[in-house]
This record gives structure tokens, C-alpha cells and sequence, in this order.
């Protein structure tokens, strides 16, 4: 290219330009257009989008999620089996690569005796390199209570070293914490996704019925309601639970656990779904369906229902974090699930006093569990509410 030679683009020619304006209104026509179109579930979840927050916490409560569903899978080994030696190992770091190469260990431990204390005391033996792998074999399990399996996501790289690995340390018992983190997380997550089931149906069959009957039946709900959210919570928990006989069974306490903290929880979605079908009743296409001759329950949950459905699913994922919590709080005091069963509150009832903690500073972990799993719910429903939100 001579230096005299013009470097700068030549401009477009007004056909040219008229032309990518012309493509530029019609990409925005065709954009407004599918949004005039759309339906309101796509609508939402274009929004949705917009918020990355919301985004990031839904990946991490998938993740979360799938090891609710799979805990045998993510756990190292039986979280019940327990070592009289073994009480208080601490954390072994999960190392991944090895001078520069990936070869996953961890570093063993030492322990010993104290002479003065008579407790043992354990250090980090660097040493000493355990070799991990992914998907290593270990004890026998049932995935889903059905397929027998013995993979495991970390184990050991040889299975007849007969070493045990801790990645979170022991409790009092010697019992694996990351085990016994993986089973608890099944059992808050799902009495959290069963009691909010329960709640919204009980919230939405009562508030509807109270709403779009109106009369006695609304003033019957509505003071229920009322005695309901008057009682002070923490009493009234204590009181239903310790009512528990406490030779129940696990299941049956955790079945009991669910319906108390439905019973309790229906009461603000029940008033809300009250005020919308108050609004929604007198609406031409409610009276036009009575009009045609559709039942009752048909208008109820085929007309009424789906056009606040968003707003319900935005209640439901703030709700879940307020039952874990619940839960985790109840099991934490005693008045909940007890042991063998396993549960985040339950896990956290090992580090209530100072002692514990002093020794064993990784018992509270899982209240770490409980603060992201809840922070991430928060946002997620932060993020629903914003997008059902039509005027957002």
C-alpha cells in the first residue's frame, strides 16, 4: 500500500444505508412482535434472564439439588459408622495436582494421646500422601433406594489401603462430616420442598375458597387465619413438638415435622390468593365461564389460578428458605428430628457448646450449607418476583 494511498473506509452509499436501516426496523418489528405473542411464561423468563444473580443461584441450587437426590453417590463413605478412635480428625484437604501433575490426595493424619489432657490430639502428617481418585469404589449402596451401586464421586485411589478420608473432619463419634453433610442436605432440602408443597396447596384451596365464595365461608377462613398468625411461633413449635411420643420412628417424625410447619406456613399465601380472587371474580372472563356452565373447581383452577401462577412460584422459592430454617432450628434446640436421623439442625446440635467448637471448628460447617443454600433461594426468588412482576 503506497503512503499516499487512502487507509480510511469508504462510506456507504445511500442505498446501502437505507438498507441496514430498513433490516434494523424490521429485527426490532419481528423482536416486538414475538413479545406481543409470546406467552407469559416466555415473558418471564426473558426477564428472568436479565437478572445474573438469579442466574449464578439457580446453577448453584441445581447443584444442590442433585445431591439431595444422591447423597450415597457424593458421600465418601457409610455416614453412621463411627470410630472410637477417631473422634475430632480434622479437615484433609483435597489436593488436585502433585508437582505439577493432576494426581488428587490428601495428607494423612497423626494422632496421639495427650499425657495431661487424656484427649487425643491430631496434626497433619505432609508427609504422608493418601492418592484419591474420582469415581472410586466404595462401601455398597442403593441410588434411589433401588440400584445397587458402589461408585462414589471421591475415594480411595487403592481400596485396600483400608485408610479412611475425612474432607471435613470427624465429630465426637468419629463419624465422616462430609458424609454425613451429603445426607443431610436430602433430608432439610426435602422437608423444605414438602412443607411449602403443602403450604401452597392448603394457601391456595382455603384462600380461593374463602375469596370466591365470600359470606360465612370467607369469615370462617379469615379468622382462622387471623388465630392462626396471632399465636407467637417459637411456643407454638415447641408445644407440637414435644407433643412427639419419642419412641417415633425417624420417618414418622419427619412426616410429623413436615405437617406442623405446613399447618403453620399456608396462612400469608392463603390471604394473598383471598385478594386476588376477590379482584379476579367480577372479571368478564370468570363470569363468562359461569356463563358457559363450567363447575366451580374448574373456574377455580383453570381460569383463576394460572393467571397469578408466577406470583406463586416467586412465593414458593422465598418460602423454602424459611422451612429449611425453620427445620434446622427446631432440630438444632432437640425439638425436632432426633438421631440416627441426619439433618442440617441435627449435624449443628454437635457444635452447641464451646467446647466443641474449640476443638472442632468444622462442626459448623454445616451452617455454612444453610446460609448459601438459603442465600441462593432468596436471590432466585428475588429474581422470579422481579420477572412475573409485569410492570417491572
Amino acid at each position: 500500500m503506497s503512503a499516499g494511498q487512502d487507509t480510511h473506509p469508504l462510506p456507504p452509499a445511500p442505498g446501502e444505508e437505507q438498507a441496514e436501516v430498513a433490516g434494523a426496523l424490521a429485527r426490532l418489528a419481528k423482536d416486538a412482535e414475538a413479545v406481543y405473542v409470546a406467552p407469559n411464561w416466555k415473558l418471564v423468563w426473558w426477564r428472568f434472564k436479565r437478572h445474573r444473580l438469579a442466574l449464578v443461584s439457580g446453577v448453584v441450587l441445581i447443584f444442590i439439588a442433585i445431591i439431595a437426590l444422591f447423597p450415597e453417590f457424593f458421600s465418601t463413605q457409610d455416614p453412621n459408622q463411627s470410630s472410637t478412635t477417631g473422634s475430632f480428625i480434622p479437615v484433609q484437604r483435597l489436593h488436585l495436582f502433585d508437582n505439577g501433575r493432576f494426581s488428587p490426595f490428601v495428607y494423612g493424619v497423626e494422632g496421639g494421646r495427650n499425657p495431661k489432657t487424656l484427649r487425643m490430639e491430631w496434626t497433619i502428617d505432609e508427609t504422608k500422601k493418601i492418592p484419591v481418585r474420582f469415581f472410586a469404589e466404595g462401601y455398597e449402596y442403593k441410588l434411589l433406594g433401588l440400584i445397587p451401586a458402589n461408585r462414589h464421586l471421591i475415594g480411595l485411589a487403592d481400596p485396600q489401603f483400608g485408610g479412611r478420608i475425612h474432607l471435613l473432619g470427624t465429630d465426637r463419634l468419629g463419624r465422616d462430616q462430609w458424609s454425613r453433610l451429603m445426607y443431610g442436605t436430602r433430608v432439610s432440602l426435602s422437608i423444605g420442598l414438602v412443607a411449602v408443597f403443602l403450604s401452597i396447596f392448603l394457601g391456595i384451596l382455603l384462600g380461593g375458597i374463602s375469596g370466591y365464595f365470600g359470606g360465612m365461608v370467607d369469615l370462617v377462613i379469615q379468622r382462622l387465619i387471623e388465630i392462626l398468625q396471632s399465636l407467637p411461633p417459637i411456643p407454638i413449635w415447641m408445644a407440637l413438638t414435644a407433643a412427639l411420643p419419642r419412641d417415633w420412628s425417624v420417618e414418622r417424625v419427619y412426616f410429623a415435622i413436615t405437617i406442623i410447619l405446613s399447618l403453620i406456613g399456608w396462612t400469608t399465601l392463603g390471604r394473598e390468593v383471598r385478594g386476588r380472587f376477590l379482584a379476579l371474580r367480577e372479571e368478564d372472563f370468570v363470569v363468562a365461564a359461569n356463563l358457559i356452565g363450567c363447575s366451580q373447581a374448574r373456574v377455580i383452577f383453570r381460569h383463576m389460578v394460572p393467571t397469578f401462577t408466577s406470583h406463586i412460584i416467586a412465593a414458593s422459592t422465598l418460602a423454602i428458605p424459611v422451612m429449611i430454617i425453620n427445620e434446622t432450628f427446631l432440630s438444632f434446640l432437640g425439638l425436632g428430628l432426633r438421631p440416627p436421623a441426619i439433618s442440617w439442625g441435627v449435624l449443628l446440635q454437635e457444635a452447641q457448646n464451646l467446647q466443641s467448637i474449640v476443638l472442632a471448628p468444622w462442626l459448623l460447617l454445616p451452617g455454612l450449607a444453610v446460609i448459601i443454600t438459603v442465600l441462593a433461594l432468596n436471590i432466585l426468588g428475588d429474581g422470579l418476583r422481579d420477572a412475573a412482576d409485569p410492570y417491572s
